[in-house]
């Protein structure tokens, strides 16, 4: 994840430059921050698994949605 993937994402999650002059986060805006970052990392990883070749020994696609499904309600 880059830089301006986070910088995204927050922007996402309601954030402003200048909010209130200082920069301060109310807690649904930093919930909803985390949230989005959290999904990204965890799609990152699924995709990290998927490149996996499924055989006798390893099971990548396995491992992705087990990645995937820990972000599910």
């Amino acid at each position: 994840m880059t830089r301006d993937d986070v910088i995204r994402m927050a922007r996402e999650a309601g954030w402003q430059e200048d909010m209130f002059g200082i920069g301060i986060w109310d807690s649904k805006e930093l919930n909803v921050f985390a949230n989005l970052v959290a999904a990204a990392e965890r799609e990152e990883c699924a995709k990290l698994c998927e490149m996996v070749k499924d055989d006798d020994l390893y099971f990548g696609s396995q491992y992705a949605a087990a990645i995937r499904e820990r972000g599910a309600p």
